[in-house]
């Protein structure tokens, strides 16, 4: 199985001011269980917007991916910004 649950393209539009070295990039999050034990794992993936398949793709365990949760949360939290629920699953983070 494998289902994409959301992506976002960023382009330079949306980066702040100043950010002209930064390259626009395209991320998306998925769940797939193709491996040898059919483990769910989530799969998140970073490209350069314009080359499709050509990024990195990392498959987390639902361990990592807590722990990625909890990370991004945290930076949220350092630049004064709340942590909310998501607008697809109203689920706290």
């Amino acid at each position: 199985m494998r289902r994409s649950i959301d992506d976002q393209p960023l382009t330079h539009a949306e980066l702040p001011k100043g950010s002209d070295d930064v390259a626009e990039v395209s991320w998306a999050v998925a769940i797939c269980d193709d491996y040898d034990d059919a483990s769910p794992h989530v799969v998140v993936t970073m490209e350069a917007l314009g080359h499709a398949g050509e990024g990195l793709a990392a498959h987390l365990s639902p361990d990592h991916a807590r722990r990625l949760v909890r990370a991004i949360s945290d930076a949220l939290r350092e630049i004064g910004e709340p942590v909310t629920t998501t607008p697809n699953t109203k689920e706290p983070v």
